[in-house]
């Protein structure tokens, strides 16, 4: 073991295979709670973090034991430190359902009915029938949900592996711009500005739009659709590509009723979220809120759907962990 004045090793010293070692990191005094948060996400090399901090490479942690990364997220999270962010909106029957024109199948509103309520159809316990569509309310977008995505392998709610439901989270505020203008595009000059800012957006990050639209009350106001459709913002489709094919990215998030800016029926192609997003195997969240009280960088999105067979989504309960 190494006291805190000696060097750590350089990344290129570690074991390589992941099933194989781990890191575990023992942590003095100074140590920045942030930085777990990172070494979690996998945002940080473990190896190249500074001379303050002692690591050891060791076999992986016996079963029965909790490892001294968890150990020490637990301790965070039992002090304070990280906290836990819900960035989900209450699912029930007044939940805003994305409309369709009259020759699709819409899918149906939330309906709640009991079962039983501690009453002669259950004495001790209470229970309901639940209904509604997989794209309802906090969601999530898997590629089969979209043609583009419907030939991939391991498409749907119950083949997606649970490792990418996990991720760093990258939230770029537009609030401003859409207060100015509620048919606000995100464009790749945008994103390279925030880029130049924050770093690079990392492999495997969840990217997430601050719009501010989750604020807004009531389905009429939510949907925000008049003659000419819906009108709610979005991703320019050009960056969408710069984020599906050069920045890897697990997904994107938002706070509107989907992925899709409320005008991307008119776009070419037409929902390009949807169609470059799950055409290259990437995830869907929408329907957030309280995107404002994570940072720019450094929280990590947890955002696991239902595994429901064959499913092309789910409502979910999405996380995020904040230092």
């Amino acid at each position: 073991m190494m006291n805190v004045t000696e060097t750590p090793p350089s990344a290129s010293s570690l074991p390589a295979g992941r099933g194989e070692s781990v890191m575990s990191l023992v942590a003095p005094p100074h140590f920045h709670h942030g930085l777990l948060v990172s070494m979690i996400a996998g945002v940080v090399p473990l190896g190249g973090i500074g001379p303050t901090l002692p690591f050891e490479s060791r076999p992986l942690t016996p079963r029965g034991t909790m490892s001294d990364v968890l150990s020490l997220l637990i301790n965070e999270l039992h002090d304070g430190r990280v906290r836990i962010v819900d960035l989900t909106q209450p699912l029930g029957p007044e939940t805003p359902v994305i409309g369709l024109p009259p020759q699709f199948a819409s899918s149906p509103g939330v309906t709640m009915k009991v079962i039983s309520e501690f009453d002669d159809g259950g004495p001790t316990w209470y229970w309901n029938e639940l209904r509604f569509g997989e794209h309802t309310g906090t969601h999530f977008d898997a590629p089969g949900h979209w043609i583009t995505g419907r030939d991939l392998p391991d498409n749907t709610t119950d083949t997606i592996g649970p490792d990418r439901f996990i991720g760093p989270a990258c939230v770029i505020d537009v609030t401003a711009r859409v207060a100015a203008n509620e048919d606000y595009l995100l464009s790749p000059t945008e994103l390279a500005g925030w880029e130049s800012e924050h770093g690079k957006i990392a492999v495997g990050s969840w990217v997430l739009l601050h719009t501010g639209w989750s604020t807004r009350a009531g389905a009429e106001a939510f949907l925000n659709v008049r003659e000419d459709g819906p009108h709610s913002p979005g991703f320019h489709p050009d960056t969408v590509k710069v984020l599906a094919h050069e920045r890897d990215v697990l997904g994107v998030g938002v706070e509107t009723v989907g992925t899709d800016a409320g005008q991307a029926g008119g776009f070419d192609p037409p929902f390009p979220t949807h169609t470059t997003m799950h055409g290259a195997g990437k995830l869907g969240l929408a329907s957030l809120c309280n995107l404002d009280q994570l940072p720019a960088i450094g929280a990590i999105v947890i955002a696991a759907p239902l595994k429901l067979v064959r499913g092309s989504g789910s409502p979910l309960r999405v996380l995020a962990l904040v230092s």
